[in-house]
């Protein structure tokens, strides 16, 4: 169950499409204010997160955090049938197709 009713009408948006949150700047709409904020740096180009190795800026933190491991040579995802690593959780899930066909 959900633990606080704020939780609980943001899942129920997921069930009725109801979109609150509109972007001034096209028709588009989301669920919860965090979505909106994100969507409204593509037009702002906002960029708010920032690599301190080559200052390359990114609109969330999530991605900055994907990006340190191109500098850090960090790749978590192992294939567990050829032992090939990726920096990127999809890398590794798009690879897996050469083992699946």
């Amino acid at each position: 169950g959900f633990t606080q009713s704020g939780l609980l009408q943001i899942h129920i948006r997921k069930h009725t499409g109801e979109r609150p949150y509109k972007c001034n700047f096209c028709d588009r709409g989301f669920t919860q204010n965090y979505y909106l904020k994100l969507h409204v740096r593509k037009h702002t180009g906002e960029k708010p997160f920032k690599c301190d190795v080559c200052f390359g800026g990114f609109t969330r933190s999530g991605d900055l955090l994907i990006h340190r491991r191109t500098h850090t040579g960090e790749k978590p995802y192992k294939c567990d049938v050829c032992g090939v690593r990726f920096i990127h959780y999809y890398g590794l899930k798009y690879h897996k197709r050469v083992h699946t066909g």
